[in-house]
């Protein structure tokens, strides 16, 4: 099997990116976007266990919190990330037993809780950022073709400055 960071010779193009199918334009889009996301995925998993000894799902919520400026609602949480809440208090309880988030009653509803990072989770995850960020950034452009790397920067102007070999 050929290691994450390299880009064989002998795979074909993604049949997705060629546009031959059946698949209109969004739908083929939308499958180099799984492919891409998926790449990504299995590089992060051990980065994030290394770098911040969470789970991967527990690395979303902290990401997710990262983004906020105050606290979020386990609600909202849920929804953002499509998990369900008895699986997202589970990791939440991991996280606070980490010292990584705290959890405190929404002021006027009882049944309300609101999640915030911690200083700890704020360092840690300043820390990671850079290796996390170099692990998204060659895991896509291992990914994702020629015209999928310019779209992508775009969004991300640091994006494979060098496309890998073919």
């Amino acid at each position: 099997m050929a290691e994450p960071d390299e880009h064989p010779d002998d795979l074909p193009e993604c049949p997705s990116a060629q546009g031959a199918g059946l698949l209109p334009p969004e739908l083929r889009a939308w499958m180099v976007m799984l492919a891409a996301t998926g790449a990504v995925e299995r590089r992060l998993h051990a980065v994030v266990k290394e770098r911040l000894d969470v789970s991967h799902d527990e690395f979303l919520v902290l990401c997710l919190l990262a983004e906020q400026p105050g606290g979020v609602r386990m609600t909202r949480i849920a929804e953002q990330l499509a998990r369900p809440k008895t699986r997202l208090t589970y990791q939440i309880a991991c996280l606070q037993h980490a010292g990584l988030v705290t959890r405190r009653s929404v002021c006027g509803d009882k049944r309300g809780v609101e999640v915030a990072l911690t200083d700890k989770a704020r360092r840690l995850l300043t820390e990671a950022s850079e290796p996390l960020a170099d692990t998204v950034l060659k895991s896509l452009a291992g990914a994702i073709g020629p015209a999928q790397c310019e779209a992508m920067r775009a969004l991300m102007p640091d994006f494979a400055q060098e496309q890998p070999a073919e």
